[in-house]
């Protein structure tokens, strides 16, 4: 493992030697892959996640997007199963086995049943569970032209049938997950207090990390913060509104407010000590457009109709409503992969969801939030999210545009719109 101080190469003789540390400089090493048990990750490997999800140390991240990001480069990679590799081992234990019909037949339903496991396992990520459907396709196309032409050679029906059942089995169960495998639900490898507990190591050796944000969020004074009475007669045009103090802190952490001249506050109040000013400032401007970005959840999809009902938000108002998302529409038009995680929580509270909240959704979308599915913001990069952010706040600029990526929900002449896909 190198050293990330002066990048020198420490086996690991040099490392027990030396008490965890680096033969050259002498810094200590944060981690220790050998004794991690099955996750296992080095300095060099958390370093470049640390300054991968922060874009080199320009942009804030959550310590949850950095449970996510850890996750997902660290799911085991079908890396003896990817392209021909395992066609060696294949070939020779059917041509060593040929002699009888049954032992190839059970080699083949080994491999096949291997595949579709690693096709659906939820320890894997979107990329490998793709690889294993390919798989399985592949040893169809295989089995099914060898099958029947030593069937036809050897002039054995029972050949011929256990082929072409053989051969399909495994292309039908590969094209089927193809198609599902985007919608397929994930679990963590390692829990998020794992993670905690590696930052707390990490920078008591190496330091803080200067772009990764407080959790819990700091505690507010409850004192409304003073505003020059110059700064409260302007307002804003646009509104981002998200449904945790949690993407809000990231959004204002990352300068967005400024850079797109809008206002960012959550549903919860946050930030406490200006909300009420900001809120005061924007309901002067009748032209207000308000940006929705929320988790695909029970909670997450409520959040329109929350401001559209709520009076401390814009009860009878007639501004403009565009939901960015994440909705389940979205995720299932775009199946790239997401993290799909499933709670019965999640399911339960899908069922009590309002009724203007569920008019407002599809059959299909009802049904993917009611089987307890959902998907966090905190899954996505934070230049991912602004990315997202960015593109609907341009593409609403026409809102009534034949080329706009906004669909009108609701009653016509309704002013609520969803942005078609996630970025």
């Amino acid at each position: 493992m190198k050293c990330i101080n002066c990048g020198t190469d420490n086996k690991l003789k040099d490392r027990t030697d030396n008490q965890g540390r680096c033969v050259k400089c002498n810094h200590v090493f944060a981690f220790e892959p050998t004794s991690m048990g099955s996750v296992k990750i080095t300095d060099p490997f958390f370093a470049k996640a640390i300054a991968d999800i922060s874009a080199n140390n320009t942009l804030f991240f959550t310590p949850k997007q950095l449970l996510y990001f850890l996750d997902n480069r660290l799911r085991k990679s079908p890396k003896s199963f990817l392209g021909f590799s395992w066609l060696f081992p294949f070939f020779f234990i059917n041509l060593i086995t040929s002699l009888t019909i049954f032992i190839p037949l059970i080699v083949n339903l080994g491999f096949i049943i291997f595949f579709y496991e690693s096709s659906k396992s939820n320890k894997l990520n979107s990329a490998s569970r793709k690889h294993h459907a390919r798989n399985l396709q592949i040893i169809g196309g295989i089995i099914l032209p060898i099958g029947i032409l030593l069937s036809l050679v050897s002039n054995s029906f029972l050949l011929f049938f256990i082929a072409v059942i053989m051969g399909m089995l495994p292309i039908y169960l590969g094209t089927r997950q193809l198609g599902r495998i985007g919608l397929l639900t994930q679990e963590f490898l390692f829990p998020e207090s794992q993670v905690k507990d590696w930052l707390g190591r990490w920078q008591q050796i190496n330091g803080s990390i200067l772009k990764i944000l407080p959790f819990p969020l700091p505690r507010e004074e409850n004192t409304p913060a003073t505003v020059n009475p110059d700064v409260t007669a302007y307002s804003f045009d646009r509104l981002v509104v998200c449904d945790t103090a949690a993407i809000a802190q990231l959004l204002i952490a990352n300068n967005f407010h400024f850079e797109n001249n809008c206002a960012i506050l959550s549903i919860t109040g946050y930030p406490q000590s200006i909300f009420d000013t900001t809120m005061q400032m924007l309901r002067r401007n009748a032209d207000l457009k308000v940006y929705a970005i929320h988790d695909c959840n029970p909670q997450g999809i409520s959040l329109v109709h929350n401001l559209k009902t709520n009076a401390n938000w814009f009860l009878n108002s007639e501004i403009a409503i565009i939901d960015i998302g994440l909705t389940p529409r979205q995720i299932i038009a775009t199946k790239r992969g997401m993290f799909i995680q499933s709670s019965p929580e999640s399911a339960q509270e899908a069922k009590q969801l309002p009724q203007e909240v569920r008019q407002s959704l599809s059959a299909e979308e009802l049904a993917w939030l009611e089987s307890g599915k959902f998907v966090e913001l905190e899954s996505f990069t934070p230049q991912r999210l602004i990315q997202v952010l960015q593109k609907g706040i341009a593409g609403s600029r026409n809102l009534e545009g034949d080329d706009s990526n906004l669909l009108l929900i609701g009653d016509t002449g309704s002013d609520m719109y969803v942005v078609q896909s996630f970025g």
